[in-house]
């Protein structure tokens, strides 16, 4: 029995028109788009690259957990890389990023990395320097007794220097930490005492507020502890030693240790916009070349090009006018995704080119799914649109799960990948939803704008639609 199509309507046909003509115009303008943030000077969106490919320095430091609950220090970390963040970005370092790194749980030792990346800093004296000068806010009790023993140790005369130390060590920190330490500090400004606060006129002190967390903490620390003295430390050293009179609420202190004003304008703004807390030590520094990283950039996007070339051949070789049309599909995907990664925008690594170049074959395996089934379709005596509607009803299953496999494999590696890895993994995952959109939609409307001929016809569209459908 011959299997008739019924013939569309001017309607039907003007509307697929007008969807696949509104599909090629949104690529070309986004292509547009694509081309003048790659090419303009001072674009709106450029794009962003990873430390491998513009080249800069990388600093890995270890913070110091000693005495700190295991259950605090994941949050503890997260308060240190947004710290680190804010640090940098004041001092003008373009597209820091910051991140940390946990050993592995069958690791021997534990210990808690964090790392930074600066591209296009190449300057590591620098930028260590600048990520140095963040300091490290803590508040400690004194006790009276120890520090009256310490003081008598060294004012006395005739002592051997190594008999001195041995006491001083005997003794003890004479320094009682507490909990309220930079991590408690919400902000720090500058403010010039007047002789009723206890200050010299007009002296120059920093004003700290805590959260309200650190300001319970401070008011506990403060009521128990009434006669004793507070000292503030401020990266190891001891700044000021206030007495505490009376319990402090509010949630406020003072600073004050002889500032000039410029001082304490550098020590308000350090304290506002980078108190660290924990303390961090430098592992390792390592700077890539700019050269260096835009010779990988170059080969990336050569092995791109060439990849998406010969995909391209192959698919207009094989199925003739449908794979001319998959390639504007997959040019279509390329534009889009580019256009991501200037509007999120994603930080493209090396590894996130491999997982561009990769994602480019997922693309058109669902092309071929789709041209495959409508081959079958085509072969039983349906019209060309017929059989492409057809095609992709029934290639949809194995697009969808095949896609959703994949998508659950970048998803697992991003959540347990270390940043290499998360960076491949995010390019790829975006690069599966785009490209079942692709598929589903691009290909899909410009296919059904193809010339409705049927298997079997001599005209010059069959013998185009009929690569490797010959019987």
């Amino acid at each position: 029995m011959t299997n008739i199509d019924a013939p569309s309507s001017g309607s039907e046909t003007f509307l697929r028109l007008f969807k696949a003509l509104v599909l090629v115009s949104v690529i070309v303008f986004l292509g547009w788009f694509v081309y003048g943030n790659a090419t303009f000077e001072n674009p709106e969106r450029p794009f962003k690259l990873g430390l491998d490919l513009a080249g800069g320095s990388h600093l890995v430091y270890e913070a110091d957990t000693t005495g700190i609950d295991p259950l605090e220090v994941p949050e503890l970390m997260n308060v240190l890389r947004t710290v680190i963040e804010n640090r940098i970005n004041i001092f003008g370092v373009s597209e820091p990023n910051v991140y940390v790194e946990s050993s592995s749980f069958v690791a021997s030792e534990e210990s808690e990395r964090l790392v930074v990346e600066l591209p296009g800093v190449t300057d590591v004296a620098s930028a260590v320097a600048e990520i140095g000068r963040t300091p490290l806010l803590e508040f400690k009790l004194m006790d009276a007794e120890k520090m009256a023993k310490q003081d008598a140790l060294l004012t006395a005369t005739n002592t051997d220097p190594n008999v001195l130390a041995s006491a001083i060590a005997a003794l003890g920190d004479p320094y009682i930490a507490t909990e309220l330490t930079g991590r408690y500090l919400e902000s720090a400004k500058l403010e010039f005492a007047g002789s009723q606060s206890g200050q010299l006129a007009n002296e120059p002190i920093v004003s700290i507020k805590f959260t309200p967390e650190g300001g319970q903490l401070f008011a506990d620390i403060t009521r128990e502890n009434v006669g004793a003295q507070l000292a503030i430390f401020l990266d190891g050293e001891i700044i000021s030693a206030p007495r505490i009179n009376e319990s402090i609420l509010g949630g406020t202190a003072v600073i004050s240790g002889g500032f000039k004003a410029e001082e304490a304008r550098a020590l308000a703004q350090n304290l506002s916009f980078g108190a660290l807390p924990l303390p961090i030590s430098l592992l390792s520094t390592q700077t890539v070349g700019a050269t260096l990283g835009q010779e990988v950039l170059d080969k990336g996007i050569r092995a791109g090009v060439i990849g998406l070339g010969l995909v391209l051949i192959f698919m207009i070789l094989w199925y003739r006018l449908p794979g001319l049309i998959a390639g504007v599909s997959l040019l279509g995907y390329l534009t889009i995704m580019l256009a991501l990664f200037q509007f999120i925008p994603v930080t493209l690594t090396a590894a996130g080119l491999a997982g561009l170049i990769i994602s480019i074959g997922m693309a058109v395996d669902a092309n071929v799914l789709v041209f495959e089934r409508f081959k079958e379709e085509f072969r039983l005596g349906k019209g060309a649109r017929a059989a492409s509607t057809e095609g992709f009803a029934r290639a949809w299953g194995a697009i969808r799960d095949g896609n959703i496999t994949s998508l659950l494999s970048a998803i697992i590696l991003f959540w347990f990948g270390t940043a290499l890895v998360k960076g491949f993994a995010l390019v790829f995952g975006i690069g599966v939803l785009v490209s079942m959109f692709s598929a589903i939609f691009i290909t899909r409307a410009l296919l059904l704008n193809l010339p409705d001929v049927r298997y079997g016809d001599s005209k010059v569209w069959a013998f185009l639609l009929g690569s490797g459908i010959s019987k």
